[in-house]
């Protein structure tokens, strides 16, 4: 066994390569990646809020749709049922000037 296996005085046991070293990245890149990174989440979490707002504009006037034609449905029942008693009292005072049958015999 010789020498050169063996560390020696003063040289450091563990040896670096300088390719290691170029594939770090320091601590400023490592911020810079960082901060991309949460503005590009926030983009994309701004972009679905205002689409849900969006949406949620569209479903108001669709209900306030949908409300104004259940009263208009509620007020043409309305119309129907005073029509239909008008029609009821015209059919019932008609009858009511007519001249009651007398009973028809049957003929032997």
């Amino acid at each position: 066994m010789g020498k050169s296996r063996f560390s020696s005085r003063g040289q450091n046991a563990a040896r670096f390569s300088a390719g290691q070293s170029d594939k770090r990245l320091g601590p400023i890149s490592n911020a810079v990646i960082l901060i991309t990174i949460l503005c590009l989440i926030g983009l994309v979490y701004l972009t679905q809020v205002t689409k849900t707002n969006a949406y949620s504009y569209d479903i108001q006037q669709l209900q306030t749709q949908q409300s104004e034609l259940k009263d208009s449905q509620k007020d043409l029942e309305l119309t129907a049922a005073r029509l239909q008693s008008i029609d009821s009292q015209n059919v019932a005072e008609a009858t009511a000037s007519l001249t009651p049958s007398s009973p028809v015999g049957s003929v032997q």
